[in-house]
């Protein structure tokens, strides 16, 4: 059950009205990595926990994600209330009114729609979606997830912070920020009160493939580290004698039986390609200068971007 308190969590002081802020607030309120995106991916992992510690965790911090949705929400709310009235009173005149939208940075359907009240999307107006929600059912990687989340969160803030001189923004957005350090703290350490929590999962890994690094992009910038080097690794860097991994000829097959083997022939056979051929397409029956190589010849090229530039304006109809 829950019950509403009208006092918000931490105080709410706006200086002045500034719409185009409050659409980049949007983003921590019905963004991926919003107040409602947290809230909900904790709710639905926390009524779903076996364990009696991990979901009074998960319960208690994805209320406090309401609360801070409320925050946030509150503060869209005070940045919109004079272009809110402003519209709904007609206060001004019509080039005043659209010059007022347009220099807001919110949509139309945003200030028309919602009347300046905080909309559920994020600040390029897209509307929020269950799709943020990523969790598995597994405490060990859906802790990790919420790390990450509280992370990402964390960088969203000091940037809206970076971006207003309002101190009580600031103030209400700092406090925000460090809650997310705190949440990351707290589910750190309910991934670490579970023994044995790497690798996720039940099944074990496959020894012989665990501890192998593949240096599958070489070339200038190669670099050695603790991720890739060391007696914890068996680096693989000669791909073309190592590949397939397994020892297998790395080809993929498929049992078929009898009737399926006689259709997949024919289809093979009915689609098959002429590697000896060179057909007239429709590239040669319209290659005009600059084509390139055709079946007809060379048609010509340009020597570099210039030489393509002063070819195209020969071709310019005056």
């Amino acid at each position: 059950m829950f019950m509403h308190n009208k006092r918000l969590q931490y105080t709410v002081r706006v200086s002045e009205p500034n719409p185009h802020l409050a659409t980049m607030m949007l983003e921590q309120f019905g963004g991926a990595d919003g107040e409602l995106a947290a809230a909900m991916r904790y709710f639905t992992q926390g009524l779903g926990e076996d364990d009696a510690g991990r979901k009074d965790l998960l319960l208690d911090i994805a209320t406090e994600e309401l609360s801070h949705l409320e925050v946030i929400g509150s503060i869209v709310a005070m940045l919109n209330k004079g272009v809110k009235a402003q519209l709904s009173e007609a206060a001004k005149n019509e080039v005043e009114l659209y010059r007022m939208i347009g220099a807001s940075g919110s949509s139309a359907k945003g200030a028309l729609l919602f009347g300046g009240g905080p909309a559920l999307c994020d600040s390029a107006g897209v509307p929020w979606t269950a799709a943020y929600i990523d969790s598995r059912g597994e405490p060990t990687a859906d802790l990790r997830s919420n790390i990450a989340a509280e992370a990402r969160a964390k960088i969203v803030y000091e940037r809206l912070i970076a971006i207003t001189d309002d101190p009580g923004i600031k103030d209400a957005l700092g406090f925000l920020m460090t809650r997310e350090v705190a949440h990351q703290k707290s589910f750190e350490k309910a991934l670490y009160a579970i023994e044995n929590n790497f690798p996720t999962g039940k099944l074990p890994a496959i020894e012989k493939y665990a501890n192998i690094y593949v240096n599958t992009s070489q070339g200038e910038g190669d670099m050695e580290g603790p991720w890739n080097s060391g007696d914890q690794w068996q680096r693989i860097d000669d791909l073309a004698e190592t590949m397939p991994i397994d020892g297998g000829d790395g080809t993929a097959t498929v049992g078929l039986d009898s009737d399926d083997t006689k259709v997949a022939a024919q289809l093979a056979a009915r689609t098959m390609s002429d590697p000896t051929s060179d057909p007239r397409t429709g590239v040669d029956l319209g290659a005009g200068p600059g084509a390139g190589l055709t079946s007809d010849g060379d048609q010509g090229g340009a020597a570099d971007i210039d030489d393509a530039v002063a070819m195209a304006d020969k071709m310019t109809v005056k």
